[in-house]
C-alpha cells in the first residue's frame, strides 16, 4: 500500500481536558494552606454521592452545570470527615473542593429541586455542547477522578497500613512511622488508535456497543513499551494488520476511574483485516464520504461516538487533513 499518512491534524481539546482552575501545586503541598481554604467561608464545594456530582439544571438552556456551595453548606459534612479532595483555585482566588457525601456518616440535606445527582458520563456529554462547557466537565471529571481513587486506596501497597490524605488530595501517605510512604492517584495510559490509508480507515466494534456505533481502536500500553509500540501492537492485535508511522493527534482524561486516553493516527500497511474476535465483532475498512457522513449524523448503517469521546474528535481531525 502507498504511503499514507495524512499532515499534521488540528489542535483539539477533548472533554474532561482544559480544566480553568490552577492546580496550585506548591501551595496545596502545605497543610496548614490547605487547612485554611478548607475554613474559607469563600471557598466552593462540589458534593458526589455514589460518585455523582450535584448539578444544578434551572438554566434557561436545560445544560447540568456544577452545584458549588458555600463552605456553611457543607458544614456537617465536613466535620463529620468527608473525603474532601482540593480541585484549584479560580481567577478570583477562590478555592474548590470536590466532597464525598459517602466517605463518613454525614447528615446530608436533601438537594433542591433544580439540583440532580448525574453520572459524570451523562453530565459531561452535555456540558461538551458549550462553548464554555470544558472547564465545567474538566471539575466535575477531576473531582471524580481523586475520589473514587481515595475511596479505593485506603491502605499502603508497601505495608498494609493505613494511609491518610496528603497534599491537598493529590497524595495518600502511609501512616506507619518505619514505612510513610507516599502514594499518587494513578493514571493508566490507554492508545486509541485510527489506521488510515489514504482516504480510508479502519474502525471496528465492540460487543457491548449500541447497535450500529463504530469507533476507533484502542487498548491498554503494556509495562515497559512506548506508546508507538502499543499502537503498533493493539492494531496487530485488534485488526490483523500491519502499521506503519504514528502520529500523536490529542490525549483525554477520562475518569472511569483513572485513564488517559491517547489518541493516534496510525499507518495502515496492509489490507486485509483479521478481527480480534475475543474483544471485536467487526473490523471494517470505512471511506472518508462515509464517515463524514457518520459524523453529520447521516450514517448509512452504522454510526459514530459522540463529540465527548476523543474518537469523535480523533476521527473528525483526519477528516480535517484530508
Amino acid at each position: 500500500m502507498p504511503p499514507s499518512m495524512p499532515p499534521p491534524a488540528p489542535s483539539i481539546t477533548c472533554t474532561f481536558a482544559g480544566l480553568t482552575l490552577d492546580r496550585a501545586d506548591a501551595l496545596r503541598a502545605d497543610p496548614a494552606w490547605v487547612a485554611a481554604r478548607l475554613a474559607d467561608p469563600a471557598s466552593r464545594f462540589l458534593t458526589y454521592a455514589e460518585m455523582k456530582p450535584a448539578m444544578r439544571v434551572d438554566g434557561a438552556d436545560g445544560v447540568p452545570r456544577p452545584d458549588w456551595q458555600a463552605r456553611a453548606a457543607v458544614a456537617d459534612a465536613l466535620d463529620a470527615g468527608c473525603t474532601t479532595v482540593f480541585l484549584g483555585l479560580d481567577d478570583r482566588g477562590r478555592a474548590h473542593f470536590a466532597l464525598d457525601l459517602d466517605s463518613a456518616r454525614a447528615p446530608v440535606a436533601a438537594d433542591p429541586e433544580a439540583v440532580k445527582r448525574l453520572d459524570v458520563r451523562s453530565a459531561a456529554e452535555q456540558l461538551s455542547t458549550l462553548a464554555l462547557g470544558h472547564g465545567d466537565a474538566a471539575a466535575v471529571g477531576l473531582g471524580r477522578t481523586l475520589l473514587d481513587w481515595h475511596a479505593r486506596h485506603r491502605f499502603c501497597a508497601r505495608c498494609g497500613g493505613a494511609t491518610v490524605l496528603d497534599k491537598g488530595g493529590y497524595a495518600r501517605l502511609c501512616t506507619e512511622a518505619d514505612c510513610a510512604a507516599q502514594h499518587f492517584p494513578r493514571v493508566d495510559p490507554v492508545v486509541i488508535m485510527l489506521p488510515v490509508a489514504g482516504r480510508r480507515c479502519i474502525l471496528g466494534r465492540q460487543p457491548r456497543y449500541p447497535e450500529g456505533m463504530y469507533s476507533a481502536l484502542a487498548g491498554f500500553v503494556e509495562a515497559g513499551e512506548s506508546l508507538e509500540e502499543a499502537v503498533a501492537r493493539e492494531t496487530r492485535e485488534e485488526a490483523g494488520i500491519a502499521t506503519g508511522a504514528v502520529r500523536y493527534v490529542a490525549s483525554q482524561p477520562w475518569p472511569f476511574p483513572s485513564n488517559l486516553m491517547i489518541g493516534c493516527l496510525v499507518e495502515a500497511r496492509s489490507e486485509a483485516l483479521t478481527p480480534d474476535t475475543a474483544e471485536l465483532e467487526d473490523v471494517a475498512w470505512f471511506s472518508a464520504d462515509a464517515v463524514a457522513a457518520a459524523l453529520a449524523g447521516r450514517g448509512d448503517g452504522f454510526f459514530l461516538p459522540p463529540p465527548m469521546a476523543i474518537a469523535h474528535q480523533l476521527i473528525n481531525a483526519w477528516l480535517e487533513t484530508l
